[in-house]
């Protein structure tokens, strides 16, 4: 392809790729059939243009050019590389680099109809012609009459206009003393010193532009400050840098965020150690498996695909406002959504305003906490939910035991943690109290939800961006002594307190009887017995009780102690 041949691209992934969507359905599938080629074709030439090729038909084949095109047809194979080197550079004339399976190939392109020519990698055998990376998105080749070069200059990779103009380069760190440039299978472009196989000195999966590639890492590097993130295209003609950015956002709870310039669009709630609290991606998801990890060096996302045979990618879209998973479907021809976010109208961020929770199946969708009211009664009548939630009765803050905590029944998209304090080694008991201790703590819940949970996060202030969800976890709110009583009458009817009594009444009688030991427990108190899920009490805090022989009808102490 030279300099003046225009590569018909096909827009991306926009709305004429996919049947239009709706609330309920998450998968949609396009219909673009290839045209059906002649059975045996006179022809000089092959043009690609978008995902066919057209046939340019001649009544008598010449022979002249016949071995002009077989010269041709030779000389495009012996450009078919994986790697340019100092003594072999790439040439916008046609040249590409093809990795070594052939899946993926770096060239020369112009996207759609735009005199603007970049450099970029995709897939080569998909009919789709879909870029995964743009070179030089934001300084596109201008003169397409001239020929620019891709080549290795100083250890890094520098793409030069015919007049030795620099139009971009990478910035590699280190150096390599025999440099080479090699696209890899994966579709990762490195630069690596030619005698070192797996060392990289710079890589294009550390600089995504809006996909994201199984086994690429969405993250930081928090030893190099590097952030890996997608950013949209701007739109289907123009590669350059977008309104949406898909990242993760450092705190202590670390969560992937979607901006919408520098207001968040979307959040998926902190990582639990099964899922994200606010997506529901299960971890026997036939597709895909993914990873992520928060240590002192790293935190990042990356997914792997289960059956390496499936071609799946995630794509921050902006012309529909989504991040996608897509897989491609061999059969239609066509990519097909898996997956998107956000999902529905309580994925927008915060959309219930401070201390309210969105629950997509009630009407209306916005709903305060018990204990909470409407800030603005008006406004929340009238759908808008922006103002939040406020509380109905002042906390009494350094007052031991007069205020409480609401264990909310839904499971929770868990709150913004940009105002939050975690522990990793904290249990759910000692989390309580560190919330009870600080006048500031609004809410608590455990860290990690794998077994039967540990760790600590608790939030202060506003609590932010709740929604009802599959993938939540248990979030303990804090309220005032009224609405704790409120509460407990609303949730407790005399069958159900009969039934609490009963069976700590049972409780005892094993402790004293049937146990192999009698214990006396001396300190039986409102706070020492526990209620679960179901409403089962645990009898708890056996700090100071004492143990009888199962002959023992007896005994003496010195010390007064327990109830």
């Amino acid at each position: 392809m030279g300099s003046s041949t225009r590569d018909v691209i096909r827009p991306r992934f926009f709305p004429d790729d996919f049947a239009p969507m709706s609330q309920s359905s998450s998968n949609v599938q396009e219909s673009t059939d290839l045209p059906t080629f002649p059975q045996q074709p006179n022809f000089d030439s092959i043009i690609a243009l978008d995902n066919c090729v057209v046939c340019i038909e001649m009544e008598t084949p010449s022979p002249t050019l016949l071995i002009c095109n077989l010269l041709l047809f030779f000389s495009q194979i012996s450009h078919s590389t994986d790697t340019i080197t100092q003594e072999q550079p790439l040439a916008d004339d046609g040249s590409t680099l093809v990795s070594k399976d052939g899946t993926f190939e770096l060239g020369f392109f112009n996207p759609g109809s735009s005199n603007n020519r970049y450099v970029g990698i995709w897939y080569k055998n998909i009919a789709v012609k879909t870029v995964v990376w743009v070179a030089n998105r934001d300084n596109p080749i201008k003169d397409n009459n001239s020929t620019t070069m891709l080549k290795t200059q100083q250890g890094n990779l520098v793409l030069l206009a015919h007049n030795g103009t620099l139009l971009w380069t990478t910035t590699a760190t280190a150096k390599a003393s025999n440099p080479i440039v090699q696209l890899l299978d994966d579709g990762n472009l490195v630069i690596r010193d030619a005698k070192e196989e797996r060392v990289f000195v710079w890589q294009s999966f550390d600089h995504p532009s809006d996909t994201l590639l199984p086994g690429m890492k969405l993250g930081w590097d928090l030893r190099t400050g590097l952030n890996r993130r997608l950013t949209s295209w701007k739109n289907w003609e123009d590669p350059s840098s977008g309104n949406f950015v898909y990242e993760v956002v450092l705190g202590s709870n670390p969560d992937i965020v979607i901006w919408k310039g520098n207001v968040e669009y979307f959040r998926t709630g902190p990582y639990n150690g099964n899922m994200f609290s606010g997506v529901y991606s299960p971890r026997n998801n036939p597709l895909y498996d993914y990873v992520f990890v928060n240590n002192k060096d790293e935190v990042y996302f990356r997914y792997t695909l289960r059956n390496t045979s499936v071609v799946s990618i995630m794509v921050m879209n902006q012309t529909l406002s989504l991040r996608q998973r897509l897989i491609w479907i061999p059969d239609t021809k066509a990519w097909t959504i898996y997956q998107y976010l956000p999902r529905d109208s309580c994925d927008e961020y915060n959309v219930c305003g401070p201390n309210g929770y969105c629950e997509i199946a009630a009407s209306p969708i916005c709903q305060c906490f018990e204990g909470f009211v409407p800030k603005s009664p008006k406004l929340w009548n009238a759908m808008d939910w922006r103002q939040g939630c406020v509380r109905s009765d002042d906390w009494s803050c350094g007052v031991e035991n007069k205020d409480g905590f609401r264990r909310i029944d839904e499971k929770m998209k868990l709150p913004n943690s940009t105002y939050a304090w975690v522990n990793q080694s904290m249990t759910l008991v000692e989390c309580r109290v560190k919330c009870i201790e600080n006048c500031s703590c609004t809410a608590y819940s455990n860290l990690d939800t794998r077994g039967s949970g540990s760790g600590c996060s608790i939030w202060f202030g506003d609590l932010v961006d709740l929604r009802v969800v599959e993938s939540g976890q248990d979030l303990y709110v804090r309220v005032a002594t009224s609405d704790t009583d409120s509460i407990q009458r609303k949730n407790l009817d005399w069958p159900m307190r009969l039934n609490i009594l009963n069976a700590i009444a049972r409780g005892l009688l094993y402790l004293h009887q049937d146990s192999r030991l009698r214990i006396i427990h001396r300190d039986l108190k409102t706070n020492n017995i526990l209620l679960d899920n179901n409403m089962n009490p645990k009898i708890s805090d056996f700090g100071i009780a004492r143990m009888c022989g199962s002959d023992q009808v007896e005994g003496s102490t010195s010390i007064i102690a327990g109830t």
